[in-house]
């Protein structure tokens, strides 16, 4: 019994690592541009509609001349690449820290496998 509980306290261990190492692989290769991040929040087309400069109120005319002023700063998609990044930093760290549990599992079992060979 204590070698099946040692190879799947090993094949455990390795699915961990595994999970890790794939984690951040797919991480450096967003950061480093060699993949796209994955689409959570779609990005957003802008569309400019007809002016009707006599219909607009003042209150419209200025959040029309904020936008254009802050387009200037941001480029149109910053938005939903700033959001994408985060919720892939959040899956990120969800995935590794859950590749950690499951390794210190196998860990655990190949040490109860080992107390096992001692008694």
């Amino acid at each position: 019994m204590n070698n099946f509980s040692k190879i799947v306290g090993w094949l455990v261990f390795f699915a961990g690592l595994l999970i890790i190492s794939f984690t951040l692989w797919s991480t450096y290769n967003i950061f480093t541009a060699k993949s796209s991040v994955p689409e959570f929040f779609p990005s957003v087309k802008e569309t400019k509609a007809p002016s009707q400069a006599g219909t607009q109120d003042a209150q419209a005319q200025l959040q029309k001349m904020i936008g254009e002023q802050l387009q200037g700063f941001f480029p149109a998609d910053f938005m939903g690449k700033t959001l994408n990044l985060t919720v892939w930093s959040l899956l990120a760290f969800i995935l590794m820290s859950g590749g950690s549990k499951i390794s210190s599992l196998g860990i655990k079992l190949i040490k109860d496998g080992k107390k096992d060979e001692r008694t």
